[in-house]
């Protein structure tokens, strides 16, 4: 069994935000699937099917993303996952260029509280989906906590759908091939890990 993990802040204030692209791909994926209807359960909601032949759970912790940990780590303890081998997390990351979509295992959390916080109970060597958000343009008025809680913009939004189905794709090879063939042929991050660009 795999758990898919999609990060994300809870209500519709933040459903279009940069920040919940993560939940954005996990809600593409439950409904591309067929999974069955969604449960509260883990400070969070989640939903079981299967993916290319697989079980997989999918979950979106409604915790708010500093304390994303606290239901990832019950849904790995309830489910009896190995947190290094079948779990994976998709996320927003400002590193990288807006449509930018790389597999990576482990390595740091990069200033993301969700991460941070997953990293906090469960150790940093888990699969990523990063899903690249860019950095706040020039001129820019703010910190970059507010760009993260911004919508995408009208020119990010006519292309979304298109990132999220490059991150669903990134998904199925890890799903598929495990974290190890995702990231295959990757150059190498500054922490000496490997990460493969979808």
């Amino acid at each position: 069994m795999k758990l898919v993990v999609g990060l994300g802040n809870p209500g519709t204030k933040y459903a279009r935000n940069r920040h919940n692209v993560g939940f954005m791909v996990v809600d593409r994926l439950a409904s591309d699937f067929r999974f069955t209807e969604w449960k509260d359960k883990f400070s969070g909601r989640f939903t079981k099917g299967t993916i290319d032949g697989e079980d997989v759970v999918l979950l979106e912790p409604l915790t708010y993303m500093n304390e994303s940990g606290k239901s990832v780590q019950a849904a790995v303890a309830f489910f009896h996952i190995d947190a290094k081998k079948d779990l994976v997390v998709l996320h927003d990351d400002l590193e990288q260029p807006f449509a930018d979509v790389r597999v990576k295992i482990g390595g740091g959390h990069g200033g993301h509280n969700g991460l941070r916080s997953m990293a906090g109970v469960l150790g940093p060597d888990f699969a990523r989906v990063r899903i690249g958000i860019g950095r706040p343009p020039a001129g820019f008025r703010g910190e970059v906590a507010d760009f993260v809680l911004q919508n995408f913009d009208p020119v990010e939004e006519a292309t979304l759908s298109d990132v999220v189905t490059k991150s669903i794709d990134a998904t199925r090879k890890w799903i598929d091939k495990g974290a190890a063939a995702a990231t295959e042929g990757a150059p190498k991050t500054k922490g000496g890990r490997a990460q493969k660009s979808a």
